[in-house]
């Protein structure tokens, strides 16, 4: 027990002298992406990379989003798509969506997770509204709420969310000044840049392991 003891309190002073000793930390400016100023620059910038991270991205005008969705969803044979509602999204989807037989139904989100567990695991396709994207990163920002929960933009196999045009910011931290989180930050925000992907398996990226398989954003200008 002595020699442990010994060991022990060998390993402890190692540490405290390491503690001890300055080590030089060089002195750098942090880094910030400069602003782009220029709306189409942003969004051109937006679209490029979150392109490149195998996401499906459509540009659209006002509420041309809402047919291009049906459309995507014709094409697919998606059986249904879940919504929650009382969003900004939600009168327009329903409006769409009255007397259509021919394409998958609205699946409403009206109760919580685990009563819901059945309908959220079987729907074909989730959607969901976003606070805004961030250009540099590649991102869309996520709000997670009691009528949006998280789960709607994780389970389904394929994940449609509708951004702003001009809620698309050069970077990060400028995305959390305009949005006053200094003041009202939320406390479950997500940042998505693509669909779920993981290397772990064999070091081979594989997609949809952990999440949805596609990703479809419209960017509503």
């Amino acid at each position: 027990m002595s020699n442990v003891n010994s060991s022990r309190d060998n390993i402890f002073t190692r540490l405290k002298a390491n503690t001890a000793a300055s080590a030089h930390v060089p002195e750098v400016d942090a880094w910030v992406p400069a602003p782009i100023t220029d709306k189409k620059e942003r969004v051109a910038k937006f679209v490029e990379l979150m392109s490149a991270m195998r996401t499906e991205v459509h540009q659209v005008k006002g509420d041309e989003w809402v047919a291009k969705l049906q459309e995507i969803m014709a094409e697919r044979g998606l059986k249904n798509l879940v919504y929650g509602q009382g969003t900004d999204i939600s009168k327009k989807l329903e409006a769409a969506w009255k007397g259509k037989k021919d394409i998958g139904p609205l699946v409403p989100w009206t109760q919580d997770a685990e009563a819901f567990r059945d309908e959220l695991f079987e729907a074909g396709a989730g959607i969901t509204t976003t606070m805004g994207g961030i250009a540099e990163a590649a991102a869309m920002i996520l709000w997670p709420s009691p009528e949006e929960p998280r789960m709607l933009s994780l389970v389904p196999p394929v994940h449609f969310a509708v951004v702003k045009a001009d809620k698309i910011w050069t970077s990060f931290a400028e995305a959390i000044e305009a949005l006053d989180w200094s003041a009202k930050s939320p406390t479950n925000a997500l940042l998505i840049s693509g669909p779920s992907k993981t290397a772990d398996i064999e070091l081979i990226l594989q997609f949809g392991v952990h999440g949805p398989t596609d990703l479809i954003v419209f960017v509503v200008d």
